[in-house]
C-alpha cells in the first residue's frame, strides 16, 4: 500500500489524523503530512477509512 496527499487539495479538516494518527499528521497551517508513505498492513484499515473520510478527497491509495 502507498498512500498520497495532494496537498493543494487539502482544507485542513485533519479527519485523516483522528482516523490514522499513525500515518498522518498536519502541519501549522493544519495540511495533512504523510507520516508513513508505505504504513503497515496493521494501518491498512484506518488509512482507508482516511481516505473514504476526507472530504476533499485529497488521499490516494495505491494497492
Amino acid at each position: 500500500m502507498k498512500v498520497i496527499i495532494d496537498q493543494d487539495a487539502c482544507v485542513a479538516s485533519g479527519q485523516c489524523v483522528l482516523a490514522a494518527g499513525d500515518v498522518f499528521d498536519q502541519d501549522d497551517n493544519g495540511i495533512a503530512v504523510l507520516l508513513q508513505e508505505n504504513p503497515s498492513e496493521a494501518h491498512a484499515a484506518d488509512v482507508r477509512e482516511a481516505a473514504a473520510i476526507c472530504p476533499a478527497l485529497a488521499i490516494r491509495i495505491e494497492e
